[in-house]
C-alpha cells in the first residue's frame, strides 16, 4: 500500500471508444504493467486477429472478454501517480453490463470519461455521464481518444469537446471545472507527455490531469456500513462474506449485525489481499469471518453495520429522482428494480410526491399525476423485499440508488429519509 492519499477513479464511456485501452497505457506509462507483458499480449491479440487490443488485454483478463472484445466485469487495477495511488475501476461499457458499472462508478471518487473523436458523443456516452453525475462523482477528466484516427485534427477536437460540453450541461455536471484532453491511447499521445502531434494544444497531459484531481474528502464519521458483494466458504475458516467498506471501521472482536438477513456476531479475523490485518477502514475492499453467521444467513446486498448501531431496513423511503429515459410516463404503482449499493430489489413507486424544476431544485407542481423522461421529482418508495438503504444526508455512500427496467437504467437518484421497518 502506498503511502499517497488513495482515489478511486473511474473509466467511463462508450463500447469500443478505448476505454480499455486507455487503462492498459496508463498502467504501462506508470510502470505498474511491465514491457514485456505488453509483448506478450500483443502476440497474443495479432494471433486471434485482434492486433491492437494489446493494451486492451492488460484489463481484459477474462477469456470471454478476449474473445468478444468487450469489459464484462470490473476489474480492479492500481497505479501511481506523483500526487495519488489510483485504484482505476475499470466500468463496462457495453448496454447489458450497465448494472456493473453502477457499482463500479458508485465506488469512484472521480471519472475519466473516454470519447472517441471518430464518433463523439454515442448514447452510452450520455448514460454514463448522467449515472456518473447523480451517483456523486466529483470532477470529470473528458479524454478525447483515437485523435490518431482523426490525424489530429485540431477541428474534429474542438467540435467533440462542444458536443461533450453540451451533454454535460444537460445533465447539469459542474461543467466548468471538467478538463478536456486530446489523447491517443493507442499510440501514447498526450497520456504522460506532450505529443508533437498536436502542437495545436498547450494543455495538461493526462497525468497531470490525475495528478490535479483534488484530494477525496476523507469519508464522514459515519458508523460502519459494508455492503456485502459475495459470500463465500473457505475451508478451515468458514463463511466469509467479501466487500468494499464505505464507512467507517472493520476490526477483528467487533461485534455487528447483517441487515436485512437481522443476524450477527463477532468478527474474528479481517482479511485484504489474503493477508490478516488489524484493521479495515473506508475504500478497502476485505473478506471477514464472523463466529456463528453461516452462509445461508446472510447475502449479497446485505449491509454490515455495529450491532449498536445496525444498517437501517426500510420500510418506505423518500427519495429525490432524475429520470433518464422512459419509454411512456411513470405513474405511481410502477415497481421497477432499484440498484443501491450491492442490492438489486423490486421497488413500487407509491406516491409521486412533487416535480421538481430540474434547474433549480424548486417545487414545480405538487402531487403531480406521472413523471416522464427529463423530469426531477420526489417520491415515496416502497420495497418489495427488505432493503438496506440510508438517507444520503447521514450516509452518502448508502442513500443513492439507480433504477433499471426493460434493460436499461431509466432513473437515477439519492435517499431523503428512511421509514424504518
Amino acid at each position: 500500500m502506498s503511502d499517497k492519499p488513495h482515489q478511486n477513479l473511474a473509466i467511463i464511456g462508450h463500447v469500443d471508444h478505448g476505454k480499455s485501452t486507455l487503462v492498459g497505457r496508463l498502467l504501462f506509462e506508470t510502470g505498474s504493467v511491465p514491457e514485456h507483458v505488453i509483448e506478450q499480449h500483443r502476440e497474443e491479440a495479432e494471433e486471434k486477429g485482434k492486433g491492437g487490443f494489446e493494451f486492451a488485454y492488460v484489463m481484459d483478463n477474462l477469456a470471454e472478454e478476449r474473445e468478444r472484445g468487450v469489459t464484462i466485469d470490473i476489474a480492479h487495477q492500481e497505479f501511481d501517480t506523483d500526487e495519488f495511488y489510483f485504484t482505476i475501476v475499470d466500468c463496462p461499457g457495453h448496454r447489458d453490463f450497465v448494472k456493473n458499472m453502477i457499482t463500479g462508478a458508485s465506488q469512484a471518487d472521480n471519472a475519466v470519461l473516454v470519447v472517441a473523436a471518430d464518433d463523439g458523443v454515442a448514447p452510452q456516452t450520455r448514460e454514463h455521464v448522467f449515472l456518473a453525475r447523480t451517483l456523486g462523482i466529483g470532477e470529470l477528466i473528458i479524454a478525447i481518444n483515437k485523435m490518431d484516427v482523426v490525424d489530429y485534427s485540431e477541428d474534429t477536437y474542438k467540435q467533440v469537446t462542444e458536443e461533450v460540453q453540451n451533454l454535460l450541461k444537460q445533465v447539469r455536471f459542474q461543467s466548468d471545472n471538467a478538463t478536456f484532453v486530446p489523447i491517443s491511447a493507442f499510440e501514447g499521445d498526450n497520456i504522460a507527455d506532450a505529443s508533437d502531434n498536436t502542437s495545436w494544444y498547450d494543455g495538461k497531459t493526462l497525468l497531470e490531469a490525475l495528478n490535479d484531481l483534488p484530494a477525496p474528502e476523507p469519508p464522514t464519521d459515519a458508523p460502519l456500513r459494508l455492503p456485502i458483494q459475495d459470500v463465500y466458504t473457505i475451508s478451515g475458516i468458514g463463511t466469509v462474506p467479501v466487500g468494499r467498506i464505505e464507512t467507517g471501521t472493520l476490526n477483528p472482536g467487533d461485534n455487528v449485525s447483517f441487515q436485512p438477513s437481522d443476524v450477527g456476531g463477532e468478527v474474528k479475523t479481517v482479511e485484504m489481499h489474503h493477508e490478516e490485518v488489524d484493521q479495515a477502514g473506508p475504500g478497502d475492499n476485505v473478506g471477514f469471518n464472523v463466529r456463528g453467521v453461516g452462509k445461508d444467513d446472510i447475502r449479497r446486498g446485505d449491509v454490515c453495520g455495529p450491532a449498536d448501531e445496525p444498517p437501517s431496513v426500510a420500510e418506505t423511503f423518500k427519495a429525490q429522482v432524475v429520470v433518464m429515459q422512459h419509454p411512456s410516463v411513470i405513474t405511481a404503482g410502477y415497481t421497477p428494480v432499484f440498484h443501491a449499493h450491492t442490492a438489486q430489489v423490486a421497488c413500487t413507486i407509491e406516491a409521486i410526491d412533487q416535480k421538481l424544476d430540474p434547474a433549480s431544485g424548486e417545487v414545480a407542481e405538487e402531487n403531480p399525476d406521472f413523471i416522464k423522461s427529463g423530469d426531477a421529482a420526489v417520491v415515496t418508495v416502497r420495497p418489495q423485499k427488505p432493503l438496506s438503504i440510508e438517507p444520503s444526508g447521514d450516509i452518502p455512500e448508502l442513500g443513492s440508488f439507480a433504477v433499471r427496467d426493460m434493460g436499461q437504467t431509466i432513473a437515477a437518484g439519492k435517499v431523503l429519509e428512511v421509514n424504518e421497518r
